[in-house]
């Protein structure tokens, strides 16, 4: 949650108004105290921390959740049980790297929470190239978005900055949450 790209999101989605929670799950929490790498926690420890974050904030119908990578998948996993109002995801893990073909999408095809899925473009989680097998992400399009976009370095010949790359991704995910907020007549 202290990474570079992590905080410049919080504090710009933060800045632009809307309340902004970060949290760690057990493992990284404990990698902070004694500095060891660990592999991540089971699926069910991830789960319940997720639902406990949602329980202790309340009013889940007013939470938009999400995360990078494990977080957002996590987020996505919990979402519809939840009752949350949105979905943000910064690079979501598609697949293992190197492993398309093992995806991590099934449980996206009932998702019923509004969702925005931003993902780089060179990911090794899931690329543009790979999105045959991804489509579900894209079936209801008022249900869910998906844009590609390197959310990190961009290629050289591009013509971008990782910067303005991030800088668009705040943006999107600002304007998701408001568009939610209008939907709900608040």
């Amino acid at each position: 949650m202290d990474s570079v790209f992590m905080v410049t999101v919080a504090e710009a989605v933060g800045a632009s108004g809307i309340r902004v929670v970060r949290f760690e799950f057990p493992y990284m929490a404990a990698r902070r105290t004694d500095g060891r790498r660990r592999a991540p926690d089971r699926e069910p420890v991830l789960i319940e921390s997720w639902l406990g974050v949602i329980g202790k904030l309340g009013k889940p119908a007013r939470l938009v959740i999400g995360g990078k990578s494990l977080g957002g998948r996590i987020a996505s996993m919990v979402a519809d049980q939840a009752g949350v109002a949105g979905l943000v995801c910064l690079g979501y893990p598609f697949h293992p790297p190197g492993n398309p073909l093992r995806t991590r999408t099934k449980h996206l095809e009932k998702l019923q929470t509004p969702a925005l899925i931003l993902q780089g473009e060179r990911d090794s989680f899931g690329r543009r190239d790979e999105s045959g097998g991804l489509q579900v992400v894209t079936e209801n399009r008022d249900r869910m978005a998906r844009s590609w976009r390197s959310l990190f370095k961009p290629p050289a010949r591009s013509g971008r900055t990782e910067a303005q790359n991030v800088a668009e991704a705040i943006a999107r995910v600002c304007a998701f949450i408001t568009r939610l907020r209008v939907r709900e007549g608040s």
